[in-house]
């Protein structure tokens, strides 16, 4: 009898995440979508334009992961307290969660545009350089717009309700990817801007997506006993310091974990604009593996935080090795799919049969790290609910600066294989990433047995 109980429970953690999970796993792959039909839409327009799109891309990737991971620190937050019932104080961590995403993004926005103006000295081909200013600095506006979103979206997620950006993501994504079509291409008598034309779809996309989660916060039904909250308690000085004391560990973590990626651009430019391209390339269709995994990644993190709010360490345990087998299964498929279609994918974003080979050549590295991916995503994840985040940033130097930059250098220009010799750092990275964190989960979640 207690082993059927035990076994109904833990399918009850599977049910749980899988309902938690798939809509934000959706709203990613809208997410995934945009990035194929921008690199499609760019690709098909000029490879000039997709080399300075990757350049800008991956280092813009690094501010926003950045972001996005200092926004995970209301994720534990809100989780602990509709885990306990305290809605208007859930509410009350929004509205502070609100101020410090904004005065981060206003920071990320100084310190990339001191970048921007230093762009000239990074040792990018000097024909992309006229193509990328423009486009930065349309990104570089929208970042704000970003943190704002992802306060709203976390808050969503901590209370369960990830339909609702799901489908905000979906809309927005949408629109975004009709802008680019009209703007790169100049229809309905617009002037044709290309990868300008990109940047500014971008940008009007993220305004409308915050605009929309604000009206329907405020307008929601579900969302009243928080509203309340959030209009009539005061800014909460404990919050403001607890939300910086996550937030910071997170973004940093995941800031150096998606720098051993966007580090590699520059790299990868030295070899060329070509490989730069290519680059580009496998970054779109890895991002779809890395968004699958972390939109259950995420799930994990508000069964885990739900659970340590009540004390539960079996089931913030439970819910831990559940997410990792889903997320493992998950990566397996992906796996297959990718390693079916190899040699069709790069043609699949440019005529350019150069750029095509060198992407060929860059699926084995992509397909061996896939197992470490999921590791690493599932145990930060895990670390993130029970709010044990400062190791995270240890472990991250460790497994990115100190293994994955240095040995991508080593294959890359030491040994000489290239731009996959870059990327073929990348398993060691992630691996030895996924391995610590489940470490360190094994040790800070014993809790009681």
């Amino acid at each position: 009898m207690n082993e059927t109980c035990y076994v109904q429970k833990e399918r009850g953690h599977y049910k749980a995440l899988l309902f938690l999970g798939i809509p934000i796993v959706i709203g990613q792959l809208g997410v995934i979508i945009l990035g194929f039909a921008d690199t499609l839409m760019i690709g098909h327009h000029s490879v000039l334009e997709l080399g300075a799109a990757s350049f800008v891309n991956n280092v813009f990737n690094l501010g926003i992961i950045f972001s996005t991971g200092f926004s995970y620190g209301l994720t534990p937050v809100v989780g602990e307290l509709y885990g306990t019932g305290k809605f208007a104080a859930a509410g009350q961590a929004l509205k502070t969660s609100l101020l410090t995403n904004f005065l981060v993004g206003l920071l990320v926005m100084l310190v990339f545009y001191v970048l921007y103006l230093n762009i000239e000295h990074l040792g990018q081909p000097s024909e992309l350089i006229p193509v990328m200013k423009p486009y930065y600095i349309v990104l570089l506006i929208s970042i704000v717009f970003i943190m704002l979103f992802n306060a709203f979206k976390q808050f969503a997620d901590g209370i369960t309700d990830t339909k609702a950006a799901m489908w905000i993501l979906l809309g927005g994504n949408l629109l975004n990817i009709i802008g680019n079509y009209i703007l790169i291409y100049g229809k309905l008598g617009l002037p044709e801007l290309g990868l300008l034309g990109a940047g500014i779809s971008t940008l009007v996309s993220r305004i409308v997506m915050l605009i929309v989660f604000v009206w329907f916060f405020f307008n929601s039904r579900r969302y009243l006993r928080y509203k309340i909250g959030f209009l009539r308690l005061g800014w909460l000085r404990g919050s403001f310091r607890r939300l910086n004391a996550l937030g910071w560990p997170l973004g940093l973590q995941m800031g150096m974990e998606t720098a051993s990626f966007n580090l590699s651009a520059i790299m990868i430019g030295w070899i060329g604009a070509y490989a730069l391209a290519a680059h580009q390339v496998m970054c779109t269709i890895s991002t779809f593996a890395f968004l699958m995994y972390y939109g259950m990644g995420a799930a994990v993190a508000v069964r885990v935080s739900h659970f340590r709010g009540q004390n539960d360490w079996v089931n913030v345990r439970r819910v831990a090795y559940a997410g990792l087998r889903i997320i493992l299964s998950m990566a397996v498929v992906i796996s297959l799919i990718l390693f079916l279609f190899r040699n069709q994918l790069g043609s699949w974003f440019t005529d350019s049969k150069e750029v095509s080979t060198i992407v060929t050549s860059l699926m084995l590295p992509m397909l061996l790290y896939q197992f470490g991916d999921g590791l690493q995503i599932n145990f930060a994840n895990a670390l993130r609910g029970i709010s044990d985040v400062k190791p995270m940033m240890l472990i991250a130097f460790i497994a990115y600066f100190i293994i994955s930059l240095p040995t991508g250098y080593f294959f890359g220009f030491i040994l000489k294989w290239g731009a996959a010799g870059v990327w073929m750092a990348l398993p060691f990275g992630l691996t030895s990433a996924g391995v610590m964190f489940w470490l360190r989960f094994k040790i800070h979640a014993k809790g009681s047995k």
